[in-house]
């Protein structure tokens, strides 16, 4: 018989949750549960479901429709709109893990928090966390959208305990801004680079009057140019709650419009080019001019997302006031904009820079 389990809400009411396990030969071969709002309702839910699983060859096909965790991500993958490269990589290594090779009925809050630990060999809980967020989107639809057994309440109850244990957490708050000295460096080099080289140049000092993302700039489409307005369309944006279809309009600064008004309307994108390139190639230029050093501490290592950090405190520093700010940016809220706003001086240090002009040539 269905086993009924009275739960204390916040509100100071009760849930009642009904659950069925089904042995055959010691071995638990079904387990499934739902929870109501009266005890009656409950019990009669499970009398119900135990009789229709009672019938011969019941509990067989619903094991048809409970595959392993790795073909449930495969799944989740094959039906989104639009996968990030970091969000693919993730789930291809979270396809590999022991739990991935689980089927969806057998994984429990238990099993959640042992993946956590695996993954933090290595890793740092903010990075441990984006796994998990991952994670969780596919728990949260594999029930609802396509029957899979994944309980999304053992996720939830597995993300309380990991967080307690410190697995998981938020990043560091990452301060490194590029100087003006390793930028006229930095531009120097790409300057002389063969003319039919990616155009580090124009794509450099997009990345930092414009203060979008690596991803996002390679992404802008000439379609979605307004010019007259000076903004554009960033489509599928960075967002906690996913970036498919999260489609905003972020202002232009006018030099960022200049740069990409010198671009050739070659292509639909604006800047046709490899993101994964773009990283390589300013890695290398900063390893070649010393900026970054192989034994060098991570916050210290210039990267191209810090040129967005120096985008962002620069409109600050000229006087931007926040909402001015997250035009350009398209944060929506301070609490996330705060991070990128370090201020060091007032006015503009790019006032007058001779590589704004080389970058519009």
């Amino acid at each position: 018989m269905a086993s009924i389990v009275e739960r204390k809400k916040k509100d100071g009411t009760s849930s009642f949750l009904a659950q069925i396990v089904i042995k055959r030969d010691g071995r638990i071969i079904h387990r499934e549960n739902k929870t109501f709002g009266r005890r009656r309702e409950a019990v009669a839910w499970g009398k119900f479901r135990e009789s229709e699983l009672a019938e011969p060859g019941a509990v067989e096909e619903i094991k048809a429709e409970d595959p392993t965790l790795a073909k449930a991500i495969e799944k989740h993958e094959r039906e989104l709109k639009h996968v990030g490269r970091t969000k693919g990589s993730v789930l291809k290594i979270l396809r590999t893990t022991k739990l991935a090779q689980m089927r969806c009925s057998e994984i429990r809050s238990q099993h959640i928090v042992a993946l956590a630990r695996e993954l933090s060999e290595g890793r740092a809980p903010a990075t441990v966390s984006g796994y998990m967020t991952f994670l969780n989107g596919v728990f949260d639809i594999a029930r609802p959208a396509w029957g899979y057994p994944l309980d999304a309440q053992a996720m939830k109850d597995a993300l309380v305990v990991i967080g307690k244990q410190g697995l998981t957490g938020r990043s560091k708050k990452r301060e490194r801004r590029p100087t003006l000295d390793e930028m006229n460096r930095l531009m120097e080099f790409f300057a002389g680079r063969k003319v039919d080289a990616l155009p580090m140049l124009k794509i450099v000092a997009f990345a930092l009057f414009s203060t979008r993302r690596q991803s996002e700039i390679t992404r802008l489409l000439w379609s979605d140019l307004d010019e007259a307005h000076s903004r554009i369309l960033v489509r599928d944006a960075k967002d906690p709650k996913g970036a498919a279809g999260n489609h905003i309009w972020t202002e232009l600064t006018p030099e960022a419009l200049r740069i990409i008004q010198s671009m050739p309307r070659s292509a639909a994108e604006i800047f046709p080019f490899n993101p994964e390139t773009v990283s390589y190639t300013f890695r290398e230029a900063c390893l070649v001019l010393g900026i970054t050093t192989e034994d060098m501490p991570d916050d210290e290592r210039l990267h191209f997302h810090d040129l967005r950090h120096e985008g962002v405190s620069r409109l600050f520093e000229m006087g931007r006031t926040i909402p001015q700010a997250a035009s350009v940016s398209g944060h929506r809220s301070w609490q996330n904009l705060q991070r990128y706003a370090h201020l060091r001086q007032t006015g503009d240090k790019f006032e007058g820079w001779k590589w704004l002009e080389k970058a519009c040539a």
